[in-house]
């Protein structure tokens, strides 16, 4: 974790899979496994260093253990999310903010997004 630029976390585990304070500074992790409330892959620490993006505000609220467990344990609250994706993809709000900063994108795998890449997939496979 120390040496990773990149990070993704794409499992079903009900508890986190690696150690938040090892994550050096301006790694990006992707959260796209564990989306149940009494889950996650992410754990508080990890939670509080970074910058949170969101797919879905809502989804990540009532469905996401990763920012549920912290919440509950009043380590964050809900104004700890920066943003959610389509505002960072439509420059509404900025990726970030200093080549030092940790961020996060937790992903509860929304329709859309499988939408939008099937669409986009489709158009290439015609060209």
């Amino acid at each position: 974790m120390k040496q990773a630029d990149i990070v993704c976390a794409a499992t079903s585990s009900p508890t986190p899979i690696f150690d938040g304070t090892k994550v050096r500074e301006g790694t990006h992790i992707n959260g796209i496994g564990s989306h149940t409330p009494g889950a996650r892959e992410l754990d508080t620490a990890i939670i509080t260093r970074s910058t949170l993006v969101a797919d879905s505000y809502e989804a990540c609220l009532n469905e996401a253990g990763d920012i549920m467990i912290p919440i509950k344990e009043g380590a964050i609250d809900k104004s700890h999310m920066k943003a959610e994706l389509g505002e960072i993809v439509t420059e509404k709000k900025p990726a970030r903010s200093s080549d030092a900063e940790i961020t996060i994108f937790k992903s509860n795998g929304l329709a859309i997004q499988d939408a939008a890449t099937l669409s986009s997939y489709s158009a290439s496979a015609d060209a």
